[in-house]
């Protein structure tokens, strides 16, 4: 009886329109569909994403107290976790206001971004359909503070 030959290694998933396979945003880490240009801190499809995801808040800021202030949170979650280096004061005061609101450290001191993160625009963006956005932007925000808070202890 012949012996069974192992199965040759499966192929790199490719998406099905032939595109490019997904990428890994170099701040918050998220695998999202390529787009051609690079933002500072992230890649441009997290960057887009960002936009998208408020978009609807950043429209009724203007207006509506409650969603100017879950556009700062976002926008501070968001420096935090795609820091310019271009820019390290933009990344300070995020982590500044992360801190006084949820009494993290701060991670200020941290020498570098934590490798990992609890949570990313991406799983925002994934459960706009099942949770309020102001609670997922509040969730997000806290973790990212943590997330740097953890960093500057070890």
């Amino acid at each position: 009886m012949p012996v069974p030959r192992p199965a040759p290694p499966a192929p790199e998933p490719r998406p099905a329109d032939g595109g490019q396979p997904p990428t890994r945003c170099p701040g918050c880490g998220s695998v999202l569909a390529p787009l051609p240009d690079q933002e500072p801190g992230g890649s441009a499809a997290c960057g887009r994403l960002f936009e998208e995801t408020t978009r609807g808040l950043r429209e009724e800021a203007a207006s509506d107290p409650r969603a100017a202030a879950t556009v700062a949170l976002a926008d501070d979650a968001y420096a935090a976790q795609h820091p310019d280096p271009d820019a390290p004061d933009r990344l300070r005061q995020a982590l500044e206001r992360l801190a006084a609101r949820f009494g993290t450290d701060g991670g200020t001191a941290a020498p570098r971004p934590p490798r990992v993160w609890q949570t990313t625009v991406a799983d925002v963006a994934a459960d706009l359909d099942v949770v309020d956005l102001p609670a997922l932007v509040e969730s997000w925000a806290r973790s990212v503070g943590e997330d740097w808070a953890r960093a500057t202890r070890t």
